[in-house]
């Protein structure tokens, strides 16, 4: 039976306060001189109505505020946001079916809002994904703040483990990571000092080569997003190196030989959220990542520096995706799509083909730099049928071409990033050097259609 009542607890001062509040899971602090981060466990409210704790099943164990519906809210004293600037506030959330969003404001129920999260599927009530929302403007210092709950649809929709304030500017990204340009210099050296293959005459004249894979394992770990912080992240499925976790790192993929995908060179990471039908994981039944070339001409083409790593799409999108929207999931085999489910977001598939997404990677870079804050910014599209500007190096065009053993049905699935818009993912380059380039010079950049072993 649900509960609406209301729990005050006593002001805590002094000493006593910072040891009762470490006990409560409400961490206070600035783990780097750049920015102050506050953890707090929703079951350390001061004040609530309509909350139920339950044992969690996230990472780190205790309780999770339950069976929240809309009106219900949790209040929690001495939140410190820090100074003005940037604030970025995040929940942990999980919710099988529902809909919705988390208002946070200070001062009163009705004070001024600090944040607004949305709420979508997850995949079940007790699988997690970290949901952030950015705010520019903000009180400062410590605060009173509010959860309240909102929902359009009866019943409850969602339940919550933590909420996590990054005040200062921080990112949870290491920020501009320069190439070792003596390193960099090394590679571009030895790849155009390598001898291209013969093109036999029958060969298609497309510039590609590809990896192909299968998925390896699930974690709630993102390397480029949320290095060393297990846990921090939605439910991603891994492709490739076997090896990948939160600490991942360039050294520890390639001092890991095991990868899941073909061929046995290419150690590289690949990463996806991971998709829920009725709440249970639907794991892709293979991954080709292909890399190519939308230049017109592609001979300028260059390899990856080792290292490099990119992210593609976003996983902050939660908008509709109606039949005719851009990036859609679609149906790949006999019969294709048949309809659209309740909500209208996903494809319905014939029984004899597979649900399918292709995700295109940008292919200019600046040169300058294996990864960037937003993981974005180092890299751009190719605009008008060339790279130049501040991206003047063209690197291959990655893609990656996901393949789902499901049909669909009315229900339609969620990823743990939320809605279909959300759907995103990472590359993070760990190829022998010899290898990849060698393909690149062989396959991209001579307009020739190679296969996963690097051949015609």
């Amino acid at each position: 039976m649900r509960r609406y009542s209301l729990h005050l607890y006593p002001v805590l001062v002094g000493a006593l306060a910072i040891a009762l509040a470490a006990a409560l899971g409400i961490t206070l602090g600035a783990p780097a001189a750049r920015a102050a981060t506050v953890t707090v466990q929703a079951e350390s409210y001061a004040a609530q109505s309509g909350v139920t704790l339950e044992t969690t099943a996230d990472l780190g164990g205790g309780q999770n505020a339950a069976y929240l519906a809309d009106g219900d809210w949790m209040r929690f004293d001495q939140v410190d946001l820090g100074a003005a600037g940037r604030l970025t506030v995040s929940a942990r959330l999980a919710s099988a079916t529902g809909t919705g969003s988390v208002e946070l404001r200070t001062g009163s129920l009705t004070g001024p809002l600090l944040a607004v999260i949305q709420v979508s599927p997850t995949g079940g009530w007790q699988t997690w994904a970290t949901r952030s929302a950015d705010v520019t403007t903000h009180p400062t210092g410590p605060q009173t703040v509010f959860a309240v709950l909102r929902s359009t649809t009866p019943g409850d929709f969602v339940n919550i483990n933590w909420f996590s304030f990054v005040s200062g500017g921080d990112e949870p990204a290491p920020g501009w990571v320069d190439v070792d340009q003596a390193k960099w210099q090394a590679q571009l050296n030895q790849f155009r000092a390598m001898t291209p293959a013969p093109v036999p005459a029958n060969a298609v004249r497309v510039p590609e080569f590809n990896a192909t894979c299968t998925y390896s394992h699930s974690k709630p770990d993102d390397p480029i997003v949320f290095p060393g912080l297990p846990g921090a992240s939605h439910m991603h499925s891994f492709f490739g190196n076997k090896s990948t976790d939160a600490f991942t790192t360039t050294q520890s993929l390639l001092g890991t030989t095991a990868t899941s995908c073909t061929p046995a060179k290419d150690l590289s990471a690949y990463w996806i959220p991971t998709l829920y039908e009725r709440g249970k994981a639907v794991e892709p039944d293979g991954m080709i990542v292909y890399y190519g070339s939308r230049l017109p001409d592609p001979t300028a083409t260059v390899p990856f520096p080792q290292g490099f790593r990119m992210i593609a799409g976003n996983a902050k999108l939660q908008v509709a995706t109606p039949a005719g929207s851009p990036n859609q999931f679609w149906c790949a085999g006999p019969g294709g799509e048949t309809g659209r489910s309740a909500d209208g977001n996903w494809p319905l598939c014939a029984p004899t083909a597979k649900l399918v997404y292709q995700l295109v990677f940008p292919d200019c870079w600046d040169g300058k730099h294996l990864d960037s804050p937003d993981h974005k910014s180092h890299v751009a599209f190719t605009y008008d049928g060339k790279c130049s500007g501040a991206y003047p190096v063209a690197i291959p065009s990655v893609s990656f071409v996901i393949s789902y053993p499901t049909s669909g049905s009315a229900d339609g699935f969620s990823l743990a990033s939320g809605m279909a818009s959300s759907i995103h993912g990472d590359f993070f380059n760990a190829w022998d050097t010899a290898a990849l380039g060698q393909r690149v010079k062989d396959c991209i950049v001579q307009s020739a259609k190679c296969n996963s072993a690097g051949t015609f």
